[in-house]
Order: C-alpha cells, then structure tokens, then sequence
C-alpha cells in the first residue's frame, strides 16, 4: 500500500490530515532547533525535509488494535493531557520511592512480594504499552507480562506498591490519556 492508499485507509482513528500536519510541524520546529539558521536556504530546506519524512514515515506510525479494525497513529494524544500525565506520572515515582525506601531502610524490613493480576481492556495498544511501561518505570513494581486479551502480571515489591495497583488509579490515567472506556478489574489470586 502507497503513503496516498494509507492516508484514505477508513480504519485510522483520527484525521490523517491532522497526523501529517501536526508531524510535520513537529519536524520542521526540530529542524529550526537544531539548524538555528533562518535563511531562506535552509528554511525551504527544513520544509522539505519535514515534508518528506512525514510522508516516508506516516504508514510507520500507525499501529493496528487486536483485530485490525482499526489503526491509531503514536503519537495521537492530546500534548496537553500528555503533559499531565507526566507531572502525575512523575509524583507517582516520587511516592513510590518513598515507599521502596520505608520499607528497606526500616530495621524490620517491609517488604513483601506478591504477584497482582488485573485486566485492563483497552483497544488501543498504545496504551497498553504506556501501562506497563510506566508500571515498570515505577519503584517497586515489574510488569512480567501483558496477555492479547489485556491480562497484566505485575510483581510488587510492597504492600503499598500492590495495594496502588489494586486501586487502579494508574490504569484510569491511561484510559483518561487515550480516551479509552475504563474497563479494569482485579483478578483473584495472590503469589
């Protein structure tokens, strides 16, 4: 399939029109970063290489769901509300240290490993990807694996660490990030 067939493609969430644009905006501004050269050379020069790699690189960076229904582009999230997510991400590392640190510094260590189970039930594989990694990113906590069907196993090293991702708080900021239905639940059972 040619970039033109792609961008016409009825499963892309999204407009396509919008992913090109914005992407070569993106480009173009990282160009001018690091050229830093406003001659009109080098200008016409950035636009066409914005251009050209946005058109070279669009089919790329859309990625199928489950059952190739649909197609979502990567980097379609809202910068504002990815911003968010980061500041939040980030006080959740900050808590989550804290809570590594309590329970190892402590004369009577705190630490009790568990494996916790969840299902969280999105269509964009984006997130589930965002999920696990800031799961991982997390102090105390691992996803060892991520099923098709969205079934995480993630080991925690404490009781605050399993009791966070029990409260699912995590996952509802990643279905708020993609705009996805929350859809997560426990799964029974304790390692």
């Amino acid at each position: 399939m040619d970039n033109y067939e792609g961008i016409r493609d009825k499963r892309i969430v999204g407009s396509p029109a919008v992913h090109l644009l914005s992407m070569a905006v993106l480009l173009f501004a990282f160009w001018m970063l690091l050229s830093g050269n406003t001659q009109p050379k080098f200008l016409t020069y950035g636009v066409l290489t914005a251009i050209i790699a946005t058109w070279v690189s669009y089919p790329l960076l859309l990625v199928p769901n489950g059952n190739d229904t649909k197609r979502y582009f990567v980097f379609g999230v809202n910068p504002a509300k990815m911003v968010m997510y980061i500041v939040w991400l980030f006080w959740q590392l900050v808590l989550a240290n804290i809570d590594v640190i309590r329970a190892t510094v402590r004369p009577e260590i705190e630490i009790d490993p568990c494996v916790v189970r969840f299902r969280y039930q999105t269509d964009n594989p984006l997130a589930r990807v965002v999920l696990a990694n800031s799961i991982t990113l997390t102090p105390g906590t691992v996803t060892m694996n991520v099923t098709e069907d969205g079934m995480y196993e993630v080991h925690a090293l404490t009781v605050g660490a399993a009791d966070g991702l029990r409260s699912g708080d995590m996952q509802r900021k990643v279905a708020w990030l993609y705009g996805e239905p929350y859809e997560f639940t426990i799964l029974e059972g304790k390692d």
